[in-house]
């Protein structure tokens, strides 16, 4: 009689695939021609190809579009959409939104507004990639170094409050934006960099000849954000008066197999830059 041989087989760690990210101002849907095209912005969007796309200036009333900007974006890209209208009190002329592949768990709503300016505020989500919980906050700073200074602080807030209502936190936190900011350190969201590490940034403004670096990328907790570009097509330079910023997230390879994994901590800035060092500022 014949022993038979028992085979083992190990199933292969298999590594989450990179998600791509996008922020961007599409102001209203209307280019540097001044002309009012969403399907220019709804082209571009998929010429990106993002899983998730950020984006500030969405106009949920021009056009005459069946419930805006943001749902037709959504359609046209094949994304699920999720608005951020702003504060019900405090109605601005234009929303944040979200549009991604991935199933949200929760939508908040931060409210940025500062007596006598335009009212701000942010659309903050839990978003389930997998096995893993990924908070994205994205938002649309002021004009004003004061204001975006306590815009900042409120955002550093929020990550403190609990971010989920179905009991799963988020490993992982993702904060982008139009943060209207190009002055470094001496400007307004100084707090950012020193609570999340150097944010990612370039030149996206003006889209015809980008100088100023108004638009950012943060990540913090397992994720590491790598290969960050502006997007510089020719449909790119005229569809808004910012250019896209686009960046690559990938978990950690030491959490792809650890479906517990503990929520993102607030890790001190020091620490923060010999985690982020292969992230840097861009």
């Amino acid at each position: 009689m014949k022993t038979s041989e028992v085979c083992t087989l190990t199933a292969p760690v298999t590594k989450p695939p990179a998600i791509r990210v996008v922020t961007y101002n599409i102001h209203g849907c209307v280019g540097l021609d001044r002309r009012y095209d969403p399907a220019r912005i709804a082209a571009l969007l998929r010429e990106i190809d993002a899983d998730i796309a950020c984006l500030q200036e969405v106009d949920p009333r021009r056009g005459g579009l069946q419930n805006g900007q943001g749902a037709y974006l959504g359609k046209a890209t094949g994304r699920r959409v999720l608005l951020g209208s702003g504060i019900p009190d405090r109605p601005g002329r234009f929303a944040n939104a979200i549009l991604t592949r991935f199933p949200p768990l929760a939508t908040r709503a931060i409210d940025l507004a500062i007596p006598g300016c335009e009212p701000r505020a942010a659309i903050d989500v839990d978003l389930m990639i997998g096995h893993h919980v990924l908070r994205v906050m994205a938002t649309h700073f002021g004009l004003h170094m004061g204001e975006r200074r306590l815009q900042a602080n409120r955002m550093i807030a929020a990550l403190g409050d609990p971010a989920t209502q179905n009991g799963d936190p988020p490993q992982a936190v993702l904060l982008v934006g139009d943060l209207n900011e190009w002055r470094g350190r001496n400007g307004g969201i100084i707090a950012l960099d020193r609570c999340l590490g150097p944010g990612a940034a370039a030149p996206t403004f003006p889209s015809f000849m980008p100088v100023l670096p108004l638009d950012r990328i943060y990540a913090l907790g397992p994720v590491v954000l790598r290969d960050v570009y502006v997007h510089r097509s020719p449909l790119a330079r005229v569809a808004s008066d910012h250019l896209p910023l686009v960046g690559s997230l990938s978990w950690n390879a030491s959490q792809t197999d650890d479906r517990q994994a503990a929520p993102a901590p607030m890790i001190p800035h020091r620490k923060r830059r010999r985690q982020n060092a292969a992230v840097g500022a861009v």
